[in-house]
């Protein structure tokens, strides 16, 4: 099982290496999910960019089969953003192309203004450079002591998918991963949001940048990505309608494609 170490444990990641013999010299794409989700969600990338391009997934700190802290272990974003570098050099990606979702957007942000010379391109999905409210974080606390994690997944689910977004079967996988999040995890990822506001530095993010937002989301509204969007030197936005905050999963072939013709646009640049 391959693992990333970290002085605070480990990370666990997969590579997926089916780039053609004549693609071998691009950079390798890593991934970051958010909270709720799983590595899961980017299957459905896959069509449009395994051809080309190695695909590093890994389980976020707090899920799956990568370390679950302690509840009172402390979190912090300078410490999401050194897991995001320690899973790229287990993968032996010294410098690649960035994507995070939700708090892995945020991540995915505040990993380009630590360590620019690494970070080729950044793609963004329903994540911004501001944190969570703390009327959030009471909302959710209150879900997972009233419903446990599957209360709390069931009320997030309505946040993220329109009714019939998905097939029975991908929504309930999708619920399945959600409800796996244990109380601690959830309440302490969204706390490393909270007061974040990257604003004033992002005009130091020099990379090319693809945001991918929905029209929907009940936590991130569409004038908060414009915001994003005038901040950064190099970017693009592209809003999907019939859209919420799962929109990675939900609209996987049409993000993927976005990213794939964003990346083949790049290197004719």
């Amino acid at each position: 099982m391959p693992l990333a170490v970290t002085a605070h444990g480990a990370l666990h990641y997969d590579v997926v290496d089916q780039a053609a013999p004549w693609e071998r010299e691009n950079l390798p794409i890593l991934f970051h999910h958010g909270i709720g989700a799983s590595a899961g969600i980017w299957t459905g990338w896959r069509p449009a960019l395994a051809d080309a391009y190695r695909l590093v997934t890994f389980d976020m700190r707090g899920y799956g089969r990568s370390t679950i802290p302690a509840a009172d272990f402390r979190w912090s974003l300078d410490l999401l953003v050194e897991d995001v570098f320690a899973v790229a050099d287990a993968a032996g990606a010294e410098r690649f192309h960035l994507v995070g979702e939700s708090i892995g957007g945020t991540v995915a942000l505040a990993a380009a203004l630590s360590r620019p010379g690494r970070i080729t391109t950044l793609t963004v999905s329903n994540g911004a450079h501001l944190g969570a409210s703390i009327q959030r974080v009471e909302a959710w606390r209150r879900q997972l002591d009233e419903g446990g994690s599957k209360g709390w997944s069931d009320v997030f689910l309505r946040d993220r998918f329109h009714d019939g977004a998905l097939s029975p079967e991908r929504l309930a996988w999708f619920a399945a991963e959600q409800e796996k999040w244990s109380r601690a995890s959830i309440l302490n990822a969204l706390g490393v949001l909270i007061d974040t506001d990257l604003t004033r530095r992002l005009s130091d993010i020099k990379c090319p940048t693809l945001l991918l937002h929905p029209d929907g989301s009940p936590f991130i509204p569409v004038s908060v990505m414009a915001d994003l969007l005038g901040g950064l030197p190099d970017a693009e936005l592209n809003v999907f309608g019939r859209s919420r905050h799962g929109l990675p999963f939900s609209h996987a072939v049409q993000c993927a494609q976005k990213l794939r013709s964003f990346l083949d646009s790049r290197r004719l640049d």
